[in-house]
């Protein structure tokens, strides 16, 4: 399992900073992204945040499951690797 997580129903104002801080309180942060839009520059509502641990990503992940971040309710999950094409 990796480290990171896969979080969606992010709020458009929503950014890396804000997203990390929102998940550090579960563990060590070591990078939280929030994916733009390439043409707009603009959120695409989803993002990922790795964690140092696999520990505190199983925490944060059963803790900040449709928990508030920036006033929206989000969906937690664990990130899957992109396939190859």
């Amino acid at each position: 399992m990796s480290n990171k997580l896969f979080v969606g129903g992010l709020s458009w104002s929503t950014t890396d900073e804000s997203l990390g801080r929102a998940f550090s309180a579960h563990g060590e942060v070591t990078e939280a992204r929030v994916v733009m839009d390439r043409t707009t520059g603009k959120s695409r509502g989803f993002g990922f945040v790795t964690f140092a641990s696999e520990e505190s990503t199983r925490a944060a992940k059963d803790a900040m499951d449709n928990a508030a971040i920036d006033g929206r309710n989000v969906r937690v999950d664990f990130a899957t690797e992109k396939p190859a094409r």
